[in-house]
Parts: C-alpha cells; sequence; structure tokens
C-alpha cells in the first residue's frame, strides 16, 4: 500500500491507474478505523481494481471543538489495518491542503432539505462540512465508485442528492451496517464507551428490529410506535436525541407507505449513538 499525504502524489498515483484504464473506488474515512471501515475496502475490492482510502479528521463537521479534540487519532494501527485489508493507496492530506484559505474562508456545499433534519437538527452545519469536504475529497481522488455505511443513513443520503445535484460521475454505493456480537453498530464512538455503557447501548438495535416487526406485520400507528421505542431506551438509561420513523427518502411517513427506515440517535455516556433499520420491500 502506498502512503500519500500531498495533492500532488495523489493525483500522480491516480492518473498513472486511470491511463492504465484501471477502475479506481473511494473509501473517505476520519480514521480509527474499525471493522465497519474495512467493510468498505472488502466491498471496493469486488468493484474496482484500486482501492484508495482517505484518513482526515474534518474540522469543518465538528460542532464543538472539544468533540474535534479528542476524536481518536490511531493513524499506526489504521495503517495497519488497511495494509492487511489489500487497500492500494492511503491518502493523508493535512488541514492546510483541503482548506488552503482557512475553515471560514472555505468555500461550502451545501444540500437543501436533507441537511436541516434529524442529525441535521441537533448539529447545525454538521452536513454542510460533510458534503463540502466529500465533493473536495471526490475532485481529487476523481473515483470511478464511492463507498460509505449505511449506519450513516443521513450522511449517505446526502450524499447521493450532492452527486445527483452537482452531475458528479461518481457511483455511490451503500455498505450494511456491521454490528458487534450484540448488535450494537459499529462506530468510532464506540470507544467512549465502558462495557457496561456498551452492553446498555445493545438496547437501540433490540428496539429497531421490535419496531421492524410491527411494521411488517400492519402497524401504521406511527405515534405509538415511536413511544414504546423511547420508553424503551429511555429504561435502559440512553437519552434521546431522535427517534423517527420515515420513507427512505427521508420525507415522513405516511399511511399507505410499504417502505420504511427507522432512525435512532441517542446519547448514552459521553457518546451520541446513532442507527437505522430499513424496513419493507
Amino acid at each position: 500500500m502506498k502512503r500519500v499525504e500531498s495533492i500532488t502524489a495523489l493525483r500522480d498515483a491516480v492518473s498513472g491507474w486511470r491511463r492504465a484504464g484501471e477502475r479506481i473506488a473511494f473509501a473517505p474515512t476520519m480514521g480509527n478505523l474499525h471493522a465497519g471501515h474495512l467493510s468498505l475496502v472488502e466491498r471496493a475490492r469486488a468493484l474496482a481494481d484500486r482501492i484508495v482510502v482517505s484518513i482526515f479528521v474534518n474540522p469543518l463537521q465538528f460542532d464543538c471543538a472539544d468533540d474535534l479534540a479528542r476524536y481518536p487519532r490511531t493513524l499506526e494501527r489504521d495503517e495497519a489495518k488497511l495494509r492487511a485489508a489489500a487497500a492500494d493507496l492511503l491518502f493523508l492530506p493535512n488541514e492546510q491542503q483541503m482548506y488552503p484559505f482557512g475553515r471560514e474562508g472555505q468555500t461550502r456545499v451545501r444540500v437543501p432539505e436533507l441537511t436541516d433534519i434529524l442529525c441535521g437538527a441537533s448539529r447545525p452545519g454538521h452536513f454542510d462540512g460533510v458534503a463540502t469536504v466529500v465533493c473536495k475529497l471526490f475532485n481529487l481522488v476523481q473515483p470511478d465508485v464511492a463507498l460509505f455505511g449505511e449506519k450513516d443513513y443521513q450522511q449517505l443520503a446526502i450524499i447521493r442528492r450532492m452527486v445527483t445535484d452537482l452531475n458528479l460521475p461518481v457511483e455511490i454505493v451503500g455498505v450494511p451496517t456491521v454490528r458487534e456480537a450484540n448488535g450494537l453498530a459499529m462506530s468510532s464512538r464506540n470507544g467512549y464507551l465502558s462495557d457496561k455503557e456498551r452492553a446498555r447501548a445493545a438496547v437501540i438495535h433490540g428496539a429497531l428490529r421490535q419496531c421492524g416487526e410491527a411494521l411488517h406485520a400492519g402497524d401504521r400507528d406511527y405515534s405509538v410506535l415511536v413511544g414504546r421505542i423511547t420508553r424503551r431506551i429511555v429504561d435502559a438509561g440512553l437519552k434521546p436525541d431522535y427517534i423517527e420513523i420515515r420513507h427512505p427518502d427521508l420525507r415522513p411517513a405516511r399511511p399507505d407507505d410499504d417502505r420504511w427506515v427507522i432512525l435512532i440517535a441517542a446519547w448514552l455516556g459521553k457518546a451520541r449513538l446513532i442507527d437505522n433499520m430499513q424496513v419493507g420491500d
């Protein structure tokens, strides 16, 4: 695996592959890699000849300076994992390269409608930062296909809309959520949990499954279903941020819908955990 830190070196490597007619896959990350990230690399291998992974802790998507400062940086371990997974190139830009005119001077990408709901309502500006950095990385890497985990369902929807609206020639592939043995969705933020909290956090997946079964059985009283999930999560000691049942395009669910996505964000200790479940044909 080649490691590059400059935009020039990245472009030199990618242009050589492209001249050779090779298909390029890309997985952008913020590091602190776990099995969920590595599943993106595994899926990419089936879709492309070359795999690029980036690690950049993007300051534009953090609404709290303390959260940015304490975000885990585990570069040595991350690089070893990517080598073992047979990634071809690791791109490690610094903030100066990504934002040469500073954070405030950076041109922003904003995806309307999808950015101010759910996680966007709790974290103003977060998805503007996500869309901006992903758009920049797409322009730098110029991949044929890019892979994102379905755990961040809203993020995936926003990136798909951005790619459509801006006519970016990138295929976006969602990769199913990888879970721990107790059902907890793998996340870099799980490292903030104690062993006891990690066990309690499994209630999120259990509540999603219970709600999904009710929807399959024909229950369409969404407010009652959300109330059941809320009580179950609160009883387990978590503090819900939001719990919603929506159509897969993220509009509010209607009684005649036959497909849904159930979305949960909840606090447990210092960790804000998110998860979702898609239901229906």
